[in-house]
């Protein structure tokens, strides 16, 4: 059974408050009284209504005061306020208005005048929490794919990231992969195989998060982030590897916890490369990919081949980024799959 629409009456008077609520109960609703603005702001904080009525001329605090600040709380700014008032000048239901009234029923108020207005900001006040929740419900799946600031990102703009299409951006593309993990699916039960990728990816997926990066795919053993897109910032390079080095961390954490032998032999190879790319919305108006298209992505994911377990490799363009902020070995320069020359790679050792 739903639950009866709180109705929050604030008035002064205390004829005026029965009034209201001999009216109201009747009805369905649950009624609750306040004598002055003070109160009704305690009792907002303890049991948030669905709407108010209130008075305007009231001790201690007036109703254009209580109005603005409910209005400027984003925890009580949606909840509908009727003022009720004998106060019948324009200016005075202007200045109601500009402190976040929603209407005005006028002393002595007609009951069906009263119900009209009340039911109508009622739906109103419906349908917005409706829409939050699907909104929020959105946010909440946004979040498995991107930080908490993209998914807003996201939402504000929805005509441009949630739809087909792609544009050329600067960004740091990650590629981790799990070193021996296919002879121990091999050798292992389907049930520790699982239970062990599921915990990995939650850490990895985590760090990603944390260090404001986008999550791409999850490709067998391996994981796909890019820095850069949606949204960029100065440091997108520098959080890239501060990723990788992280995840090596959550990665031994998670050998050290295990009890299972072949869990230890496993190791985490890594891939990153910077550069232009096309990145955006690739597939279909109802199956859709954010992901990263072009060269820039394939010397990533080619870099994370050449990566034994434990090895971050990076460009020779990442490098230039944040030459100064890390601490790296060169390595032999690499032939990698598809380019004419070799390519100088280094091997990520710590940031300073």
């Amino acid at each position: 059974m739903d639950k009866p629409n709180r109705i929050l009456i604030v008035d002064d008077e205390e004829a005026n408050r029965e009034l209201l609520e001999a009216i109201l109960v009747p009805l369905g609703y649950e009624a609750i009284l306040a004598g002055d603005g003070k109160e009704a702001l305690e009792k907002v904080r303890e049991i948030p209504p669905d709407l108010i009525l209130l008075d305007i001329m009231m001790p201690k605090m007036d109703g254009f005061e209580v109005a603005r600040r409910l209005k400027e709380d984003e925890d009580t700014r949606t909840i509908p306020i009727v003022m009720v008032t004998a106060l019948r000048e324009t200016g005075e239901r202007i200045k109601g208005i500009e402190c976040g009234a929603d209407d005005f029923l006028s002393k002595p108020f007609d009951r069906h005048e009263l119900m009209a207005r009340v039911k109508s900001l009622l739906r109103i006040k419906h349908l917005h929490d409706e829409l939050k929740q699907k909104n929020d419900l959105l946010y909440r799946i946004l979040n498995r794919y991107v930080a908490d600031e993209v998914s807003t990102l996201i939402l504000d703009d929805p005509d441009r990231y949630l739809k087909l299409g792609g544009e050329i951006r600067i960004v740091t593309v990650l590629f981790a992969d799990i070193r021996g993990f296919t002879k121990f699916a091999e050798s292992s039960g389907a049930k520790l195989v699982v239970g062990l990728l599921n915990r990995v990816f939650a850490e990895l997926t985590n760090i990603i998060f944390q260090n404001r990066g986008t999550f791409d795919k999850y490709i067998g053993d391996a994981i796909m982030a890019f820095y850069g897109a949606p949204v960029s910032y100065d440091d997108d390079v520098l959080r890239a590897l501060q990723t990788a080095l992280e995840m090596q961390e959550g990665f031994a954490r998670i050998r050290q916890e295990s009890e299972d032998e072949d869990v230890a032999s496993l190791g985490l190879g890594f891939g990153i490369n910077t550069g232009e790319a096309v990145v955006g919305n690739i597939g279909s108006e109802r199956i859709m990919d954010y992901t990263v298209i072009g060269d820039t992505a394939n010397v990533a994911s080619r870099l994370q081949e050449k990566a034994s377990g434990g090895k971050i490799l990076i460009s020779h363009s990442t490098y230039l980024h944040v030459q100064d902020q890390v601490v790296v070995r060169e390595m032999p320069p690499l032939q990698l799959s598809g380019k004419q020359v070799s390519t100088t790679i280094y091997e990520l050792k710590e940031l300073v």
